[in-house]
């Protein structure tokens, strides 16, 4: 059997190879034991585990149980906004993980806010949409601080302007829900910095000061 598999991936190494060659495929590995050089994606696991962690505590799963909970989770997280779609002012729409893998993105469905709500043992299926809203308010909360603080540190002296792409904070929204706008105006400061912006949403205008919102990277 280990003969067999050896060779059976030897040939499908072969094959992938070639295939590759083709389309102008390279492959670019981290060494061995060097998770920190992973950059992004190994931190993006890591917050997945930690908030995981954090909201499952003590909690047994079955397999079902557990599979459903990291298909949500996985949902939320190829849900986030990495850019501007297109250059284009009046696009609202951002481009998501979920882009990449199945040309859309990933809509998941409002649900109403459960994290407040006593459930007994057995009903198992809304104990889980409890934790996966637990787990995405988290895990939200923290990219939004990342990105900003990404944002700051490559473009540290650029002000916002016109036709920026913002994500809104807002504390009511559901976990799984991104409000997103278009700057439509700045309000400038002493420091001839922006202090307050106009943006346009897909709801109508709106006046936020910049503590508020989250500017996405245009590239």
């Amino acid at each position: 059997l280990v003969k067999d598999r050896r060779e059976f991936m030897k040939s499908l190494k072969t094959q992938l190879t070639t295939s590759e060659a083709h389309q102008n495929i390279n492959w670019h590995f981290n060494p061995p034991g060097a998770p920190h050089m992973g950059g992004l994606w190994e931190a993006g696991v890591k917050s997945l585990k930690s908030h995981l962690k954090k909201v499952s505590q003590n909690q047994k799963f079955t397999f079902e149980e557990l599979a459903t909970l990291l298909t949500r989770i996985e949902s939320c997280l190829n849900s986030r906004p990495l850019s501007p779609l297109s250059e284009d002012p009046t696009n609202l729409e951002p481009l998501t993980p979920g882009h990449f893998l199945i040309g859309t993105p990933l809509l998941i469905p409002a649900e109403p806010n459960l994290e407040d709500a006593h459930l007994s043992t057995a009903q198992r299926w809304q104990e889980l949409k409890i934790l996966h809203q637990h787990f995405c308010k988290r895990w939200k909360e923290e990219y939004l601080k990342e990105l900003h603080k990404r944002y700051k540190w490559k473009y540290p002296q650029r002000n916002i302007d016109v036709n920026d792409m913002v994500v809104i904070r807002q504390e009511t929204l559901p976990p799984n829900e991104w409000r997103l706008g278009r700057i439509e105006k700045t309000y400038l400061g002493a420091d001839n910095k922006a202090r307050v912006v106009d943006i346009r949403t897909s709801q109508g205008t709106i006046t936020r000061p910049i503590t508020k919102i989250v500017t996405l990277p245009n590239n």
